[in-house]
């Protein structure tokens, strides 16, 4: 008899067409070598206290790192830093060594600061396993923001510069209910 139980859904091809910006987490392990990794699972979870969530792959060396050390830094990548995401998705060892960061005085990890229009210092406040990933939720003690820079979007499998996207006019507006009545 075949197996008539449901497979489960795959949620890639769905996610991927839910274009979002993308960002490089980044700690320091007990040695202070630094540990990261590009994620584009986050989202702000409230604005008193300022706290985000970032979904990490639960077998990732970097979420390891980030739990010991109950800290971390989320680095929005700017428009002009592919190759930052993709380096740090690679896994290459010396990932550090090809990239611009700098630890600032209470930073949560490295700063990428040649590639990320916004950072944000972070400390861990609670975890949430589930199926492959974790939620880690985490207070937000610091942002710094780069105003002249643009974001990076990503979505089904490809990059976009976030100056692409603001450079399409704006559709007119819809004319209001009322005047879209015609009287007979």
């Amino acid at each position: 008899m075949p197996n008539s139980a449901p497979q489960p859904a795959d949620l890639r091809p769905f996610m991927a067409g839910f274009p979002s910006g993308v960002s490089v987490v980044t700690t320091l392990d007990a040695d202070a070598s630094p540990r990261g990794m590009t994620c584009s699972s986050l989202a702000s979870v409230a604005l008193g206290p300022p706290t985000l969530v970032v979904c990490i792959r639960t077998a990732s060396p970097t979420l390891d790192v980030l739990l010991a050390q109950g800290q971390f830094a989320l680095n929005l990548l700017h428009e002009r830093a592919r190759a930052t995401s993709d380096l740090f998705a690679s896994g290459a060892p010396d990932r550090f060594e090809r990239t611009e960061w700098r630890l600032p005085l209470g930073a949560g990890g490295p700063h990428l600061t040649a590639d990320a229009h916004a950072i944000a210092d972070c400390a861990v406040v609670k975890t949430v396993g589930f199926g492959d990933h974790t939620a880690v939720f985490a207070e937000v003690s610091r942002v710094t923001v780069r105003e002249t820079a643009q974001p990076l979007l990503y979505g089904r499998r490809r990059y976009a510069r976030w100056s692409d996207a603001a450079a399409v006019p704006q559709p007119a507006a819809a004319p209001s209910e009322g005047a879209a009545r015609v009287r007979r």
